[in-house]
């Protein structure tokens, strides 16, 4: 990515008040309601200030296609042999003759109106396919939170975020609790930014570029934790990613389809530039001058393949339909040979190889007994948050139901709360009941294990030992070599003196016990996998979660576990060593997002066709770096923008007849030069 030149906003001028203004004075100001805009005065402001659309973003108009059809590499050719053919065939001979400019130009129009309609066609065929999986935004509108498309998003909209949404236009936040909001894409910035309710500039003139806006948020970018209410303050061209849009380099890079098409035509080119010359010195010989050129101009006519692309654009387009029809959405139409040729599938195992239906099997105390009071405080805990609610949560939730613990909801009032990142791994919740605040934490076992220092055993506090803490560990892993995800609970009491909570106060807690997640593996799994390495796709599993539980659901669903990476033998090796390291597994476990991008980004540089299925939030970096990026329409904002292609299904199954459909249907770049489709 690369940073907008600060010289195209003046920063100050179009943020400044916004951002220095405290929340109450912002609203007052603006004339915010908690409720919201009326449908009425929505529709008021998207007349007023038009859709919320990106100029740069926005679909073509139908002459865009026209004029890019006329100007293609092969017709500027013919259209400067052309202004040629005037001089030579009419300007020049006594006896004019405009036969062959009439031929050339007839080509060029036929060439131009076979292309045209068949991109205007194919690509309005995929923007009817990106409709299915379009990405929303929560608002509140008359008091009520509903989901609209990101186009009706409009100024003086409040909206609500949570880790996993995109940030739908430009924003000031009245309300948050740690958000932290990705916004490389407009800065750089390769580290998450906290984004505040009052900023902490003293005054206007602290700031000197985008980055001290500590209280806006900005079209394009996304919310990596926490959550928020935010109002509309800027939409569509006039935001800070629609002015600088020239200035951003965003997307991928050039897909292998797209480097073979411009490969073809720079050697056809070549080819010509040298051919033409050399014809017409020879012919010069034995014929006159114009003769001689007009042999020459034939030749390179000849060599031209005007309906290259229309070839190309016509399989693409009508290939994107026919995977449709097979639960495959195509959103980008060249990253069809690539999901074709692909031979490395990197995924993660939750949902692809599993079930995706997490079902908590077991709740223990810290020997391994199975106690209630763990269920009581994960439920709290799960049902309080605000964040993202993951399987685990809505598992949770659903095993207290059944327990007949979902009264408690009413006995406990939340207080504050703590939001899931990914580097501490775990989310806290404060409630109260009766006047005493608990802070109760649940998250990976490791990183429980670092903020405790007692146990919590049948209500007495006594200090963790070493040998309680190998106890602990030997239960985790039984507990994982059995299949089940095992998550650590713990609480914190005597904290009625804190008033506002962060991360610095999960510490010195008392562990209770653990939760442990059946997610059995997929009956249809251990055939698809066997099906992808059939059809030379290799499978490699790329994921957060521990090694023992990994392992289980690898070994049922056919995938090589012989050798098994961590992430934290992946940061001690250079790129060399992961690479031979990638030779030998196929599956890498304990992934941190970047850990996995880089992985993607090796596999790639060593000449592979690389696709990656994710869902969520720490998939995004991955689903940019490969060569084709698949997610499913239940995915997070985040990954469903990113992505290439979207199935309707997460299911290898699904994924496997989207790639044989399309290499039933395609060939590579240089097959249909020299074959043809």
């Amino acid at each position: 990515m690369t940073n907008a030149k600060k010289e195209d906003i003046d920063v100050k001028s179009f943020y400044g008040e916004d951002c220095i203004l405290n929340s109450d004075e912002f609203k007052k100001k603006h004339n915010i309601s908690d409720k919201g805009l009326t449908p009425e005065k929505a529709q008021e402001n998207l007349k007023n200030f038009g859709l919320n659309q990106v100029k740069q973003a926005k679909p073509k108009k139908w002459y865009n296609y026209f004029f890019s059809s006329l100007f293609s590499p092969f017709n500027s050719i013919l259209l400067g042999i052309s202004f040629i053919l005037i001089y030579t065939d009419i300007i020049l001979p006594e006896n004019p003759s405009p036969a062959n400019i009439i031929v050339i130009l007839l080509l060029i129009i036929v060439s131009t109106l076979l292309e045209f309609v068949e991109e205007f066609r194919s690509n309005n065929a995929a923007e009817k396919l990106k409709e299915l999986v379009e990405t929303t935004s929560t608002v509140i509108r008359n008091g009520k939170e509903i989901k609209i498309p990101l186009k009706e998003v409009t100024v003086g909209d409040t909206v609500v975020l949570s880790a996993g949404d995109m940030i739908p236009a430009d924003i000031r936040v009245i309300e948050s609790k740690d958000l932290y909001v990705g916004q490389s894409s407009i800065t750089g910035e390769s580290d998450a930014v906290k984004k505040s309710t009052d900023t902490e500039l003293k005054s206007i003139d602290d700031i000197e570029s985008i980055t001290d806006l500590d209280t806006i948020c900005f079209m394009g970018t996304n919310v990596i934790s926490g959550s928020a209410k935010a109002v509309v303050i800027k939409t569509g061209d006039n935001t800070y990613f629609g002015k600088v849009a020239h200035t951003l380099t965003q997307g991928k890079p050039k897909t292998s389809f797209q480097k073979g098409i411009e490969n073809i035509s720079k050697l056809l080119i070549r080819f010509m530039m040298v051919l033409i010359p050399l014809v017409f010195i020879f012919n010069y010989q034995k014929h006159d001058t114009v003769l001689a050129f007009t042999f020459a101009v034939a030749i390179a006519i000849t060599i031209t393949p005007l309906l290259l692309p229309v070839i190309l654009s016509s399989c693409l387009s009508k290939g994107a339909v026919r995977m449709s029809k097979k639960k495959t959405i195509v959103k980008k139409l060249d990253s069809i040979q690539n999901f074709g040729a692909m031979n490395i599938l990197c995924t993660d195992k939750t949902g692809t190889l599993t079930e995706d239906n997490i079902v908590l099997e077991k709740y223990l105390d810290v020997y391994g007994n199975e106690d209630l009071r763990v269920l009581k405080h994960s439920f709290l805990n799960a049902y309080f948050q605000t964040g993202l609610k993951g399987n685990i949560d809505e598992a949770v939730i659903a095993r207290a139901e059944k327990n007949n613990l979902d009264n408690l909801k009413n006995e406990y009032k939340k207080v504050d709360e703590i939001p899931f990142d990914f580097s501490r791994r775990r989310l806290s919740v404060v409630v109260e009941k009766d006047g005493e605040k608990i802070l109760i934490t649940k998250g990976a076992v490791e990183e429980i294990l670092n903020i405790c220092t007692t146990i919590d055993y049948n209500n007495e506090i006594l200090p963790i030992t070493k040998e309680i803490k190998e106890n602990v560990k030997k239960i985790t892993n039984d507990l994982n070599e059995d299949g089940l995800r095992v998550v650590a609970v713990c609480q914190k009491k005597n904290i009625n003196n804190i008033t506002s909570f962060d991360v610095k106060d999960e510490t010195q807690m008392s562990l209770i016990g653990f939760i442990g997640f059946l997610d059995p593996p997929k009956e249809s799994a251990k055939v698809a996998v066997e099906k992808l390495n059939k059809a030379g796709i290799r499978v490699i599993v790329l994921t957060g979660d521990n090694a023992a539980v990994t392992k289980c659901i690898c070994k049922k669903v056919n995938i090589n576990t012989k050798k098994i990476v961590t992430g934290a033998q992946i940061d001690k090796l250079a790129d060399v060593g992961v690479l031979r390291l990638l030779k030998k597994s196929n599956v890498f476990v304990k992934l941190s997002p970047i850990q996995k991008a880089r992985i993607v980004r090796l596999l790639k540089e060593a000449g592979n066709v690389v696709g990656y299925m994710g869902d969520g939030i720490n998939d995004a970096p991955s689903l940019t770096n490969s060569d084709v990026g698949v997610s499913v329409d239940t995915a997070v904002d985040i990954a469903k923008e990113t992505a290439d292609i979207i199935l309707l299904e997460k299911d290898l199954n699904v994924l496997l007849e989207g790639v044989t459909e399309r290499k039933t249907y395609f060939c590579k770049p240089y097959e249909i030069y020299k074959n043809g489709c």
